[in-house]
């Protein structure tokens, strides 16, 4: 899509709804999620992302991070208009994959009106796809398809554990109000396979990743800039999700997550017992904006000490959604010792985040 429509369809997004057109629904606690309708998308919500991370090795040891996420926006803009061509919801994407052998970045995005054959996300079940960028759930595995300028992703994600409900059985706070929640369910562990296109060039890869559906209508508060975010799978085969609220004067408004250990017993912690502490920071050279890439997370039974694969992992998404942010491929450790792999999160660094 053209550079003109990616920064149209960003600006409604920012715009927010207009005024007495969008009634959005709150994340009450003690709603069910219920499957599989809930794999599919949630269009009265306003906010909404299906969201892969993963590592994977080819077969001279080389390792790649990849990430794809779809995401879908109501913006309660012309909602009584009865064009086809009315912005009644907006689908966004990005998908990279991180080159620590060479300290690259690869990085693609797309955007477009839901409708028109241009993109769909399906209310039944996990099927979304913006031109011929697609994530499908096809029983217990997911498929993705992504030709983007200079890679392509064709890889396969097979459920290899049950997933996990985050929060309280599927409804994790985000703040203090009850209303600053989202539906969130997370699936780590998912056996990785397929292709890689690097500069036409095909790689075989195989590796284990993580996917998050969330869906919201209120999901910061107005006084945060943003949120740290990790997602380990860890190698005794649990898994770790931590995340933080931050405030705008450096403060946290809110954490939370869930450690899940081997036998697959899942304990949801409280905001009193994560605690992101950085160890390492690094600046971007193209947007001046630092980031604290290496981090210490603990939580009530454990502390792990996260390392990126490489530092520059930074995506510009001004484009699409509208904001820049780092998405980087870590590993975790303990005084030297493997824990696992995932991904590091960290969003409003550069100015707040605006959902």
């Amino acid at each position: 899509m053209k550079r003109r429509e990616f920064l149209l369809l960003a600006a409604m997004t920012a715009a927010g709804p207009a005024r007495g057109d969008a009634d959005y629904p709150e994340v009450r606690s003690g709603t069910p999620i219920r499957f599989p309708r809930d794999h599919g998308a949630h269009p009265d919500f306003r906010t909404e992302w299906w969201y892969i991370t993963g590592q994977v090795r080819d077969a001279k040891g080389r390792d790649f991070g990849i990430q794809i996420t779809f995401f879908r926006n109501r913006p309660g803009l012309q909602e009584g208009n009865p064009s086809r061509f009315a912005p009644k919801q907006l689908l966004f994407a990005h998908a990279a994959i991180a080159e620590p052998a060479h300290s690259k970045l690869r990085h693609d995005q797309r955007a477009a009106r839901a409708g028109l054959g241009l993109a769909t996300a399906s209310t039944e079940t996990t099927e979304v796809h913006i031109d011929d960028w697609r994530l499908v759930l096809e029983g217990e595995r997911y498929r993705t398809r992504i030709t983007a300028n200079g890679f392509e992703i064709d890889l396969t994600f097979a459920a290899t554990q049950s997933l996990v409900l985050q929060g309280d059985r599927g409804v994790s706070r985000k703040g203090p109000l009850p209303a600053q929640a989202s539906f969130y369910y997370s699936r780590p562990h998912l056996a990785t396979e397929g292709t890689i296109v690097i500069d036409g060039t095909p790689v075989p890869v195989r590796g284990t990743a993580w996917l998050d559906h969330e869906w919201s209508s209120a999901y910061l508060a107005t006084e945060a800039a943003g949120w740290d975010w990790v997602g380990l799978n860890l190698d005794d085969g649990g898994a770790l999700m931590a995340f933080r609220i931050r405030l705008r004067d450096g403060g946290v408004l809110w954490a939370g997550g869930s450690h899940r250990d081997a036998r697959e017993s899942v304990r949801v912690l409280s905001p009193q017992e994560v605690r992101f502490e950085p160890l390492r920071t690094w600046r971007s050279p193209r947007t001046g904006i630092t980031y604290p890439v290496a981090m210490r997370v603990r939580t009530r039974d454990a502390t792990f000490d996260l390392e990126p694969l490489m530092d520059d992992q930074e995506l510009d998404a001004r484009a699409s959604v509208g904001t820049i942010y780092w998405e980087g491929a870590t590993r975790a450790q303990v005084d030297g010792r493997p824990l696992g792999r995932g991904y590091l999160e960290l969003t409003g660094y550069g100015q707040p985040l605006k959902l």
